[in-house]
C-alpha cells in the first residue's frame, strides 16, 4: 500500500496498533496520556513517535497527516461497572477530542473501539450525539458489537467497534469465524511457569500472578472456565482477573455466593499477566513494563486483542 501511515489515539500499550502493523499499516504517531503505559509503548513500538500529553492540550496542526486514525476513546464511562456517567463524565467528553482531530485531518477511515455498554437504552442520546459528529464531517459511519471469541481470539470478550470511511464507502465487519481458539491452545505451555508476583523482583517475561485475596464481589461468580472454553474477559484490574483453568469451576453456595471446591484450594490463583497477554493475543516477544503488577494487568485488560485488530484491519485494506 502506497500510504499506509496511521495515527493512534488514546493508544494504551499498543493492542490496536499492533494488529494493524501485522496487517500492514504504519502508526507513525500515537497519544497515550498515563505514563504507567509510556515504558511498554515505547519499548514495543521504537519507531513511533510518542506524544505523552493530555490530548484536550494538542493542536491538531501538530499531528501529522494520515490515512487513517485509531484509537479508543476512555471507556470507564460507559462501563456497566464504571460510573455510568456517559457524556457527563470528563472521560467521556474525550470523544469529542477524537472527533476534533478526525475534522482537521479529514482521514480516509477511522475506527473508534469502546465497551458494549455505550449501546445501553441509558446512553442512546449520547452515542447518537458521537455518531452524528462523526456523519456531519462527511464520514459513512458503520458500528458493531463484536465478540472477540469470533476472530481468533480465546476470550469472550464483547466491544463497540466504529469505523467510518469518506466518500460513501459501504464497509461490511469481518465475518465470524466458525472455529473457536480454546484456553488450552493459548495458555498451557506456561502453566509452570507462573509464578507469584514477588514486588522486589518483578518478573521480565512477566510469568506472574497477583496474590492478594478474594472480595465477595468476586466469590460471587465462578471464576473459571475449563480448558476447553474462552476465557472470561480480560479485566483492566489484576483483583478481577480470571483464575487458571486448572482448578474445578466455583461451587455455587447461595445467590451472589460461592465457594472454592473443598480440597483442591491450592489449585486457584489467577492468570499471570504473560497469560492474560496470551489471551489478549499478545506475541511472546512484547514486553509489558511496570513497577507495579497491577499496572500490568490494568494495561492487558485495556488493549484491544491483537488478532480482533488484525481482523479489522485486514477488512479495512479491502475498501482502500
Amino acid at each position: 500500500m502506497k500510504n499506509s501511515n496511521i495515527i493512534s489515539l488514546f493508544s494504551g500499550a499498543g493492542g490496536l496498533d499492533l494488529g494493524f502493523k501485522k496487517a500492514g499499516f504504519q502508526t507513525i504517531y500515537a497519544n497515550e496520556y498515563d505514563k504507567t503505559i509510556w515504558s511498554t509503548f515505547e519499548h514495543n513500538f521504537q519507531d513511533v513517535t510518542l506524544d505523552k500529553r493530555d490530548i484536550r492540550h494538542i493542536q491538531a496542526s501538530e499531528i501529522p497527516d494520515c490515512i487513517g486514525i485509531i484509537g479508543g476513546p476512555p471507556c470507564q464511562s460507559w462501563s456497566e461497572a464504571g460510573s455510568l456517567r456517559g457524556i457527563n463524565d470528563s472521560r467521556g467528553k474525550l470523544f469529542f477530542d477524537y472527533i476534533r482531530i478526525i475534522k482537521a485531518k479529514r482521514p480516509k477511515f477511522f475506527v473508534a473501539e469502546n465497551v458494549s455498554g455505550i449501546l445501553h437504552e441509558r446512553n442512546k442520546e449520547a452515542f447518537n450525539e458521537i455518531l452524528n459528529g462523526f456523519k456531519d464531517l462527511g464520514y459513512n459511519v458503520k458500528y458493531k458489537l463484536l465478540n472477540a471469541k469470533n476472530f481468533n481470539v480465546p476470550q469472550d470478550r464483547e466491544r463497540v467497534f466504529i469505523v467510518g470511511f469518506l466518500n460513501n464507502v459501504d464497509f461490511e465487519f469481518p465475518k465470524p469465524n466458525e472455529k473457536h481458539i480454546t484456553l488450552k491452545d493459548a495458555i498451557f505451555d506456561l502453566k509452570d511457569a507462573a509464578k507469584p508476583c514477588n514486588p522486589k523482583e518483578l518478573d521480565r517475561f512477566n510469568h506472574e500472578y497477583y496474590t492478594a485475596g478474594f472480595s465477595t464481589i468476586f466469590m460471587s461468580r465462578n471464576r473459571v472456565r475449563s480448558w476447553d472454553e474462552q476465557s472470561f474477559t480480560i479485566q483492566a484490574g489484576g483483583r478481577h482477573a480470571p483464575l487458571h483453568p486448572q482448578a474445578p469451576k466455583m461451587e455455587f453456595v447461595e445467590q451472589n455466593k460461592r465457594i472454592f471446591k473443598q480440597g483442591s484450594e491450592y489449585l486457584y490463583r489467577r492468570l499471570s499477566v504473560r497469560e492474560c497477554a496470551r489471551v489478549q493475543t499478545f506475541p511472546d516477544d512484547f514486553k509489558f513494563i511496570y513497577k507495579n503488577i497491577l499496572d500490568g494487568y490494568k494495561m492487558v485488560g485495556n488493549a484491544v486483542p491483537v488478532n480482533l485488530a488484525y481482523e479489522i484491519a485486514t477488512q479495512i485494506l479491502k475498501y482502500l
